[in-house]
């Protein structure tokens, strides 16, 4: 190609005039050669960064095996925001879907008896309410109000099974259920099929700190006056000789309560409701 342009170059010209002509047509070519090399240098380069970024993309798609999850029949999931997102549900007031809850400041003398749940793979590793990574296959419950880490002994009334949680979690925001079980949990009350169950749950204790003031311990209430009486007056030959009975109407219906004390602080308070609840279960404490 070069030679033949040379000639052309020459035949209309002077000998010098053609070798101009073939100077002029290899500085083009030289030119076309570099820049020919450059954008092939461009190209090979533009390749591998296309490469590499494929292999990424490869490896980020690539899936990692999973454990298989079932998934929970009996928990709906409006008993937690679908982006795991609250408002700070551990010791301060919080809402959820338009409530709000208040948190006890202790869960001693705790009891409740309702109906649980349970709640699975859809939480599965996501930050519980405390903070703490939900495990699924963990023994673990959600409450309402009861204070972070309380531990519950949960008693399935179905089947009579039992067993020791802790509560790291808020929940269950559904009507008329009072406790959400770990997948781990629900499986060892016997209750994943069933997905619910009614339970009694009954609190084990925890350390908070002392309250001043006056409280009593609620050991009974009547219909009949003289039972009342009767119980106080036994209460009082115990020790408790302070106690008294305050009289309550409910729904057109008159209530006389039996009410053991007085303590001097809630720690004395808690210390007499162990003593009376081993002739009365269903005693609380509560605030003059």
């Amino acid at each position: 190609m070069l030679l033949d342009a040379g000639v052309r170059s020459g035949a209309g010209g002077t000998g010098r005039g053609g070798d101009c002509g073939v100077v002029r047509i290899r500085l083009a070519d030289s030119r076309q050669g570099r820049v020919t090399h450059v954008q092939r240098g461009k190209r090979m380069f533009f390749r591998g960064v296309l490469v590499v970024l494929l292999c990424a993309v490869v490896g980020c798609s690539s899936t990692v095996p999973r454990r298989t999850v079932p998934t929970s029949p009996g928990t709906a999931d409006v008993s937690r925001s679908s982006s795991g997102k609250q408002s700070v549900p551990t010791a301060r007031p919080y809402t959820v879907l338009g409530r709000t809850y208040h948190p006890v400041a202790s869960a001693h003398g705790f009891t409740e008896t309702g109906v649980a749940s349970w709640y699975g793979r859809d939480f599965h590793g996501r930050p519980t309410a405390c903070g703490e990574r939900y495990d699924m296959y963990g023994i673990s419950a959600a409450h309402k109000l009861l204070p972070m880490h309380t531990r519950l002994r949960v008693t399935n009334l179905d089947n009579g099974r039992q067993l020791t949680v802790r509560v790291n979690d808020r929940g269950p925001f559904v009507n008329s259920r009072i406790l959400d079980l770990s997948y781990g949990a629900a499986r060892e009350l016997g209750m994943v099929e069933a997905g619910t169950a009614r339970v009694r749950i009954e609190s084990l204790g925890g350390s908070v700190p002392d309250v001043s003031g006056a409280f009593y311990v609620q050991v009974g209430a009547f219909t009949v006056r003289s039972n009342a009486l009767r119980l106080a007056d036994n209460l009082q030959d115990r020790g408790y000789d302070r106690s008294r009975i305050r009289e309550v109407t409910l729904g057109g219906q008159r209530f006389w309560r039996v009410q053991a004390g007085i303590f001097k602080g809630l720690d004395r308070a808690r210390v007499g409701l162990a003593r009376l609840r081993v002739e009365n279960p269903s005693a609380f404490i509560l605030a003059d």
